[in-house]
């Protein structure tokens, strides 16, 4: 492969400087506090609707695909699982929109591999979460393969932009 079959399509998205502080801000965490994006807004010599508004932008324009919260389910009493499945590729749709129907799952994605759909199962206790996995095996009629935490890693992740 030449390296020019390796570059990607994807156009980059211009970013303002404050989109970049913003993006950069925000990976670090959200403030605790009664109006978190004016407390942001202040940190970054804005205003609290224009802070507001960049956000809505770049989650619109899809420079952002996601925002909010991440719990440690565990830590709140519950269970989750990174669970897999081996998906004939003329049922691929199908048997995500079946996967996806189940509120315990988090996110759902594709994979280059004999087992093509990875997803994670969250639930308020193993036993549910084994529940979930069994219904997800009689509805899509395929084998889940449920691979549990066995240790949990900490790797901080920043991508500044």
């Amino acid at each position: 492969m030449d390296k020019s079959s390796r570059q990607s399509t994807t156009e980059l998205a211009e970013l303002s400087e404050l989109d970049k502080q913003l993006i950069n801000l925000l990976q670090r965490g959200l403030p605790v506090a009664e109006r978190p994006f004016l407390a942001i807004a202040e940190q970054l010599n804005s205003s609290e609707d224009e802070v507001l508004e960049r956000l809505n932008h770049l989650m619109t324009s899809r420079v952002l695909t996601r925002f909010g919260p991440m719990f440690d389910a565990v830590c709140l009493g519950g269970a989750f699982t990174l669970a897999a499945l081996a998906v004939p590729e003329n049922r691929f749709e199908e048997v995500a929109a079946q996967v996806n129907s189940f509120d315990e799952v988090a996110h759902n994605y594709r994979r280059t591999h004999d087992f093509n759909m990875w997803f994670v199962v969250g639930a308020e206790s193993e036993a549910e979460v084994n529940q979930v996995i069994s219904s997800i095996e009689k509805t899509t009629a395929l084998p889940v393969l449920n691979t549990p935490k066995l240790e949990e890693f900490y790797v901080q992740l920043y991508l500044p932009a």
